[in-house]
């Protein structure tokens, strides 16, 4: 089926409109449900928009917030999303829940599964690299096939090697998902993530009944 884009002038512009379609999913979970879950990424284009998040939403009760992916390094590491998202990030009262890295891949991936379980993400933001993978689901990776709600990754072809991620059945099911792709590069890898469903590019691979992609010029040219 055809993908929903969203194509912005510039990644600063992408960053503000990322920003407030969150707090607007935040705040239309949280009017239905009472509560929002809310699956974070790391990448320069949602650090920024985690920058401009706290312009956009004052009151973080009941917002619940995870992780599609994380590499399994210490949380002062800079190569940490959770401690990148955390130094842009405030959310007062929201309540926090990074994946447990410093355990290694097959352990954290355990804690995590038993933490989020079956609880339903009301939106996940995604990145996009330029050879087409998303969270840490690579090209034609073995991770691709994993079930239940997250897997470790040993052997990721971009370091560090080791990693935990989401699986690609857990994103699918979250109730809306964002993938955002911002910075030459990537105008291939988009293309080809708005084609026909292809392990070699995985962010082809996410439920495009519930995507919304944002790309901005340098990716998306008219």
């Amino acid at each position: 089926m055809p993908v929903q884009l969203s194509r912005q002038a510039d990644a600063e512009s992408l960053a503000r409109h990322a920003a407030r379609d969150l707090a607007t999913a935040i705040a239309h979970a949280r009017a239905e449900r009472g509560v929002a879950h809310v699956g974070l990424a790391g990448g320069s284009t949602p650090m920024r928009c985690y920058e401009l998040m706290d312009g956009q939403l004052s009151d973080w009760t009941e917002v619940h917030l995870w992780y599609g992916d994380e590499r399994c390094v210490p949380f002062d590491d800079p190569e940490s999303n959770h401690g990148q998202v955390k130094d842009r990030l405030r959310a007062r009262g929201a309540t926090w829940h990074p994946m447990p890295a410093t355990l290694g891949p097959a352990e954290g991936a355990i804690e995590y599964s038993r933490e989020l379980g079956d609880t339903v993400l009301d939106i996940i933001q995604l990145g996009m690299g330029p050879d087409g993978h998303t969270a840490s689901l690579f090209p034609d990776h073995p991770v691709l096939d994993a079930h239940g709600v997250a897997a470790g990754v040993t052997d990721s072809p971009k370091p560090p090697p080791q990693r935990i991620t989401l699986t690609l059945p857990k994103i699918n099911s979250s109730r809306r998902i964002v993938l955002l792709a911002a910075g030459e590069g990537k105008s291939e890898a988009l293309t080809r993530a708005m084609g026909p469903p292809d392990r070699r590019t995985p962010a082809s691979l996410l439920d495009r009944t519930k995507l919304l992609i944002m790309a901005d010029a340098s990716v998306l040219p008219d």
